[in-house]
């Protein structure tokens, strides 16, 4: 047996007969390199950044196209959204799936040091502080999901904690926002060293994102006394403080039991699966075969030549272009379909729902006949190869293990973009009509239909965690089987979530129709499904 620590990784001849690729550089080197000359600082090391990200940088690591290695840093009290630390020395064990169920692996070595910040955690706070004051950093990347960035609340007030920090200062930050923005403050005062802060999460305009929390922190700041006055203009300077945007891609889910005994019976040892908050980490990340990262090419203080490990570097308007057709068409419409849908049918995987013959043509129609007439075409990936990859082989790959229950979290914050952008361009079109549209209006009546909490056969289930969700659930509060009344319309003109009044666009009556028929009892979804989509499943 073999265990995933620095000393474990000396047993190369047991490592190489379970079948992982070891590092192929001096990892003690490497973070002596680290520590000297830090290049880059990662928020949120979570397992799309293990296994992905982490993982390219490991492949220049490998070739001697780069000699230092990544920091990630880790609230003491963050929950999922870091790495797994203790024993693993900050190793990874990545295990990447394809659909016939072969195993590709490999230890990531890349990630070289954990700072976790938190109470009592004074020196550590220290050591990250230098890290932003040495000249020799290029790069502050994220990947905190989009929540991670929201400095307010529904009701557009400042949260508690974002209140507190700004009326503290930057000296002790505690949301990530906050904490960014004080390093930033600390480089600033150091000597103004350019740096990038690269977010890469799966959110639109992500780079916006980040940087407008970082500037509305600094201006709040700057106005009660705490900055110097030349801090925001600062941020603001692209030639010094850029906020690229990027398009990241890769399905990573949860650690899989059954891949945490596929590795014990080859040998490996300490996979063990921790529990906490509903979340679920392991020393290994398991995940698909495909991925797909651009990012816009601004980096004030250079970077390390990711492209060489298929990283896509280009302009501002084709990462836009990338992320328009990924998010409102080819991809993310059809997860969140069958994410909704396949809670209400009693789902637990997607491949499984891909194997249903009306849900994998609700996707395919959502995606190919309803979204390739508008789809934002980027020019560097092509919308059709790429949405019958996600047809094909990323949905039905059985050896990845995304639920639909994953998916379906903060569906509210999510339809806007990926069904209403749609919608809008339909509106837009004189050669086409929103109400001419099927599987999208169906797509969001099985979202309502969700909303109630209660499945295809009558029974009760937990909706996935949204921040909307009780408000939703109150404006169906009256809603059972069988109502052939509803306050869904509440739902269906709340500009705040689609971006438009559906009824203003006319497909607001189509979905109402179509969810009092999801309505009628129980089997009303699954007999719904097969009618609209024509199949006898």
């Amino acid at each position: 047996m073999v265990r995933l620590t620095v000393d474990g990784l000396a047993e190369r001849a047991q490592w190489q007969a379970a079948g992982v690729d070891l590092p192929k550089f001096d990892l003690r080197q490497v973070a002596a390199n680290t520590a000297k000359r830090p290049e880059w600082v990662h928020f949120g090391a979570g397992n799309i950044f293990r296994g992905f990200v982490a993982n390219a940088h490991q492949r220049l690591l490998d070739s001697g196209r780069a000699d230092t290695g990544i920091v990630a840093v880790k609230s003491s009290d963050a929950g999922s959204s870091g790495p797994t630390y203790g024993p693993d020395d900050n190793l990874t064990l990545a295990v990447l799936m394809n659909a016939q169920g072969d195993f590709k692996m490999n230890v990531v070595a890349s990630l070289v040091d954990t700072i976790v910040i938190g109470k009592g955690r004074a020196n550590e706070r220290l050591r990250l502080i230098a890290m932003f004051e040495n000249p020799s950093l290029r790069m502050a990347s994220f990947t905190i999901t989009e929540k991670g960035y929201a400095l307010t609340g529904p009701g557009g007030d400042f949260v508690d904690l974002v209140r507190a920090d700004m009326e503290n200062g930057p000296e002790q930050p505690r949301h990530t926002m906050s904490l960014a923005a004080s390093l930033a403050y600390r480089r600033y005062l150091k000597g103004r060293y350019p740096i990038a802060f690269v977010s890469m999460d799966n959110c639109s305009r992500n780079g916006d994102l980040l940087k407008n929390a970082l500037v509305t922190i600094a201006e709040e700041w700057e106005r009660r006394g705490f900055t110097d006055k030349g801090f925001v203009a600062y941020l603001r300077d692209d030639a010094k403080t850029a906020f690229p945007l990027s398009m990241i891609d890769k399905i990573t889910p949860s650690p899989s039991e059954k891949v945490r005994a596929a590795l014990e019976k080859r040998g490996i040892e300490g996979m063990e699966i921790a529990v906490s908050n509903n979340s679920h980490r392991a020393p290994f990340v398991n995940a698909e075969i495909s991925e797909y990262l651009v990012i816009e090419d601004r980096f004030p203080n250079g970077r390390p030549p990711l492209e060489e490990a298929g990283v896509i570097f280009t302009d501002r308007a084709t990462v836009n272009k990338v992320e328009t057709m990924k998010v409102t068409t080819c991809l993310n419409p059809l997860h969140t379909a069958l994410a909704v849908s396949g809670c209400l049918l009693g789902y637990t995987s997607i491949a499984e729902e891909m194997r249903d013959a009306s849900l994998r043509k609700l996707a395919e129609t959502i995606g190919v006949a309803e979204g390739l007439p508008v789809v934002v075409d980027p020019g560097i990936l092509d919308p059709q190869l790429f949405v019958r990859e996600v047809l094909d082989e990323r949905f039905t790959n059985p050896f990845i293990p995304d639920t639909p229950q994953r998916i379906a979290t903060d569906t509210s914050q999510k339809v806007g973009i990926r069904f209403g952008e749609t919608l809008k361009a339909y509106g837009r079109r004189d050669d086409l009509d929103p109400a001419s549209l099927t599987a999208i209006p169906l797509a969001l009546a099985l979202w309502c239909r969700y909303l109630l909490g209660v499945d295809d056969n009558g029974r009760t289930f937990v909706p996935s965690p949204d921040p909307m969700l009780g408000t939703l659930q109150k404006r169906l509060a009256c809603t059972k089987l069988g109502d052939t009344t509803s306050n869904v319309r509440a739902i269906l003109e709340d500009t705040q979530i689609f971006g438009v009044d559906l009824y203003e666009l006319g497909v607001g009556h189509k979905i109402e129709g179509m969810f009092y028929e999801l309505l009628e009892g129980p089997g009303a979804v699954r007999a719904a499904l097969d009618r609209y989509m024509q199949t006898n499943a």
